[in-house]
C-alpha cells in the first residue's frame, strides 16, 4: 500500500499559535499512522491581498505558485485554523483565493479531487466550532471533499504542556481518529 501524502496547513502564522501546535502534533500523528506529512509554515507564503488587476498585471505571486504546487502534489489536506469572529481567518482566505486561480498554462483546479480534514483550536470553550462549518463550506466550494468528523479543541491554553506537546487525551484521540480516516481514504 502507498503512503498518502498529506499537507498539514495551520491557518495561523503566529509562532506560538495553538493551531500551529495542533498542526505540529497532527503532522506527527500522520507520520506515525503511515502517511507522509508536510507541515506548512504560513509565514513562508506571504502574498498581497488578492486583486484581479494585480493578478492581470503581475501574475500569481511566486510564493502562491509554490503553495499551489504543494497542494497539487499532495493527496489530502488537513487544515487547522483559528476562528476570527466566527469566520475563517483572512490569511487562509487570501492564500486559497490566490491558489484557486489558474496559473499560466496550468488551468487545473489545485484543490479538485482532494480530501481534507478540518480542525481548530481556541482558548475559548467552543474550540473554534463556529468557524469549522464555514471552513468546510469554503473548501467544498473549491472542490475539496471534507471528512464529516472534525476536531474542535477548546480551552487550548491548558491542552499543551510547556514544550508544546498535546496533553489533552480526548483531543489526541480525536486527532488520531480523523487522521486514520483520512489516510484510509487516500490509500
Amino acid at each position: 500500500m502507498s503512503s498518502p501524502k498529506i499537507l498539514v496547513i495551520p491557518g495561523s502564522a503566529r509562532k506560538d499559535s495553538f493551531n500551529r501546535k495542533l498542526a505540529v502534533h497532527t503532522a506527527k500523528v500522520v507520520e506515525a499512522s503511515g502517511g507522509e506529512a508536510t507541515l506548512l509554515d504560513m509565514n513562508a507564503f506571504d502574498a498581497p491581498l488578492y486583486h484581479g488587476d494585480l493578478e492581470t498585471e503581475h501574475g500569481m505571486p511566486e510564493r502562491m505558485q509554490l503553495l499551489r504546487r504543494l497542494i497539487k502534489e499532495h493527496d489530502a489536506l488537513i487544515v487547522i485554523s483559528p476562528e476570527y469572529n466566527g469566520h475563517v481567518p483572512p490569511l487562509l482566505v487570501n492564500a486559497f483565493d490566490w491558489v484557486s486561480r489558474p496559473d499560466g498554462e496550468d488551468k487545473a483546479n489545485a484543490f479538485a479531487g482532494k480530501t481534507a480534514a478540518v480542525m481548530a483550536a481556541s482558548p475559548g470553550r467552543l474550540g473554534g466550532i463556529r468557524m469549522l462549518p464555514r471552513l468546510r463550506a469554503f473548501l467544498s466550494d473549491l472542490g475539496v471533499l471534507c471528512l464529516p468528523s472534525q476536531v474542535a479543541l477548546g480551552t487550548a491554553f491548558s491542552a499543551f504542556d510547556d514544550g508544546g506537546k498535546l496533553t489533552d487525551e480526548r483531543a489526541a484521540q480525536q486527532v488520531e481518529t480523523v487522521v486514520a480516516r483520512l489516510i484510509e481514504l487516500n490509500r
